[in-house]
């Protein structure tokens, strides 16, 4: 194989791996905001929970006081019935004392479904502080993970371009500009390797004569149809 398509072969890889390092550093912030989700998700499933905690709280609070509002209105009924002398109205105090009772009774009730879904709630809150700090944890942990990648990614970049660019000092101007247009249109290699007379580029076959000229290792010949530069595989 002639020198110069050498050389252009470590050229693209270099290329490549450049390209593909690149390709890695963009999806870092990605990476970066998908674990900022994760820690979202777990503050807002913690913050769920405690919100749910808190509001069966309130409506405890608020059950009790309505029972100390009835008792204190049983208490009010009671005082008024041992005053009146009238039977009547004393046996409608008394249906209303037992109104009273009645609703105190079935808010006793809700009561008890209030506590036994605040005893389920405090065991949740806690498995979701458990879930939340190892999630910090982990979240800490791959973070500092990808800002190690991300330095050593930006070191071997910065280690590949010198090379390339070493690299490319050393190839014509002319052959250069052909090689990294080629490279830049067709995303993946400039050169390509011609195999059972088809460019590996495109996979079509060519004419007798580029196959010839290839195989004669005396100038670059460039693929009949995708326009790859071709070196000839053994």
């Amino acid at each position: 194989m002639q020198s110069e398509l050498e050389q252009l072969l470590v050229l693209q890889d270099r290329d490549q791996k450049i390209k593909q390092i690149q390709s890695e550093v963009r999806t870092l912030p990605q990476q970066r905001a998908q674990l900022e989700g994760q820690l979202k998700a777990s503050a807002a499933a913690l913050d769920a929970a405690k919100h749910k905690a808190q509001q069966v709280e309130v409506e405890k609070k608020r059950l009790e006081l309505d029972v100390g509002t009835r008792e204190t209105s049983i208490g009010r009924l009671r005082t008024q019935q041992y005053e009146t002398r009238k039977n009547e109205e004393f046996r409608a105090i008394g249906n209303e004392i037992e109104r009273y009772q009645k609703e105190i009774q079935g808010i006793e009730d809700q009561e008890l479904e209030l506590m036994e879904q605040a005893d389920k709630l405090k065991i949740e809150t806690a498995e979701a502080e458990k879930q939340a700090a190892a999630g910090r944890e982990s979240v800490a942990r791959q973070m500092a993970d990808l800002e190690a990648k991300g330095k050593a990614l930006d070191e071997r970049l910065q280690a590949l371009t010198a090379e390339r660019t070493e690299i490319a000092s050393r190839v014509d101007e002319d052959v250069l500009d052909r090689f990294q247009r080629l490279f830049a249109s067709k995303g993946d290699a400039a050169v390509v390797g011609l195999r059972h007379e088809v460019c590996t580029g495109c996979h079509m076959k060519l004419t007798p004569q580029t196959v010839h000229r290839v195989k004669g290792e005396r100038e670059l010949v460039s693929c009949e149809q995708c326009g790859r530069i071709l070196y000839w595989e053994d």
